[in-house]
């Protein structure tokens, strides 16, 4: 059980100086940025920073506080402690199942560049802590940081590429686990929890906020994309025994490390009858962006249990300009979840958070239309990792109302749809 806590009032504005460092200055309340608005978030919109999370320097913006006196938003545009001196914004980027409510304060100067591949949430200081505008959208610590000692992570991992020389995915997760520390390799060495399954070297669309590929010149994606189409072999090797072994057990078809999982969907059948043939225990998940129903149509025939639909919105014109989906539509990706549905099989949606955005009147009255049509059990709350700027004008995001808020948006949908659940993770069905 997590105890949340909260300041007893405002926290004050970070920047930070030309050398990168980070300094506070109580002279300006922190401020949060939902869109174009700027706010002073309230004492329960704010909790202690999670461990894991990182701080990271915005080139080429400057911060944006609440002035105490007015409450109108301002601009702190030079080094309160030496005048002159450039200065930065500050964000966070915060450790796995929490999720934002309002994105960092900034102004952009000109030419400012392009933020990399993350999340930027609104952070200030107060107390001696920091302070981030946000809420804990998942109780499971499957991927909490500290659940993880690199020394044991280290052993088990070597242990096993040793043992599996030929099988080409343990490598490669190898590779996700101890260069790019991604969560769900460590728990897969570690041989507990959610074990990922990526396959597809390949993806029928063109994110503009991909992690796995980007184009030359823009920002660098995240991690390295898988280079080839794992054996239905290969795939089963590493997921039997995680299925027969582990706590609460999933093992997921559909990676950051990967393109479109369902363009291997026969692959992914053969893998699983392979799977079921040997053991029924654990949940066989599919992370997906719902681009091809026939394709999820056969795997729910072959025993998938259940699947995660990625969106960024529920309106086909916001959706398509941020997916740049080839050969697919958003009514496919609509169809994908009845027909998980129509065979009594578990939905959850994957659906990218920003303040401002999601939170906008329209895209709510969108989304809400979605759930009431397609009755998804489980909404996972993933904050957006992509500048926040450069993606309201991708989507072409031009609000005609005020955003409604991330707490109240979340809680209005649990009022009008009760047995919705919100979280973070996959979970696990059976055991």
């Amino acid at each position: 059980m997590h105890t949340v806590a909260h300041p007893r009032s405002a926290p004050c504005l970070l920047f930070a100086n030309s050398r990168g460092e980070i300094l506070d200055y109580d002279g300006l309340d922190m401020a949060g940025a939902s869109g174009d608005l700027f706010a002073l978030p309230g004492n329960m919109e704010l909790i202690e920073l999670p461990e894991g999370s990182e701080l990271f320097v915005l080139p080429g913006r400057l911060p944006v506080g609440i002035d105490q006196t007015t409450g109108e938003p301002a601009l702190l545009d030079s080094n309160p402690y030496e005048p002159g001196e450039t200065i930065s914004a500050v964000a966070a980027f915060m450790a796995p199942a929490h999720t934002a409510v309002y994105t960092a304060a900034f102004q952009s100067e000109n030419n400012a560049p392009l933020l990399p591949l993350f999340a930027y949430t609104a952070v200030g200081w107060m107390d001696d802590k920091f302070w981030v505008a946000a809420f804990r959208s998942d109780a499971d610590i499957r991927q909490d940081a500290c659940q993880f000692e690199q020394t044991i992570i280290n052993r088990k991992t070597t242990k096993r590429l040793d043992a599996f020389p030929e099988n080409r995915l343990i490598q490669h997760l190898g590779k996700c686990c101890l260069t790019y520390g991604c969560p769900a390799a460590r728990n897969y060495f570690l041989g507990r929890w959610e074990a990922p399954l990526p396959c597809s070297p390949v993806c029928n669309a063109s994110c503009v906020g991909c992690i796995s590929l980007q184009p030359s010149g823009c920002c660098p994606s995240t991690q390295d994309r898988i280079q080839f189409v794992p054996t239905p072999e290969e795939l089963a090797e590493i997921a039997i025994p995680h299925l027969m072994n582990a706590d609460l057990p999933v093992v997921s078809f559909g990676q950051g490390c990967e393109g479109e999982p369902l363009l291997q969907a026969k692959t992914m059948a053969q893998a699983i009858h392979r799977i079921r043939t040997t053991t029924e225990k654990g949940t066989i998940n599919l992370n997906t962006n719902g681009s091809l129903p026939e394709a999820v149509d056969m795997l729910a025939g072959a025993g998938l249990d259940s699947i995660r639909i990625s969106m960024n919105s529920a309106r086909p014109e916001c959706h398509d300009r941020y997916y740049r989906p080839s050969g697919f539509s958003f009514t496919d990706v609509r169809k994908s979840i009845t027909v998980m549905k129509d065979k009594g099989k578990h939905v959850s949606l994957n659906y990218f958070i920003l303040p401002g955005f999601t939170d906008d009147p329209d895209e709510f009255s969108a989304f809400e239309q979605l759930i009431a049509d397609c009755q998804p059990d489980l909404i996972q709350l993933r904050n957006l990792n992509m500048d926040p700027e450069h993606y309201l004008k991708v989507v072409q995001h031009v609000p005609e109302k005020p955003p409604m808020g991330m707490l109240n948006w979340r809680n209005t949908l649990s009022s009008r749809f009760p047995y919705l659940k919100f979280g973070y993770f996959n979970p696990p069905l059976r055991g």
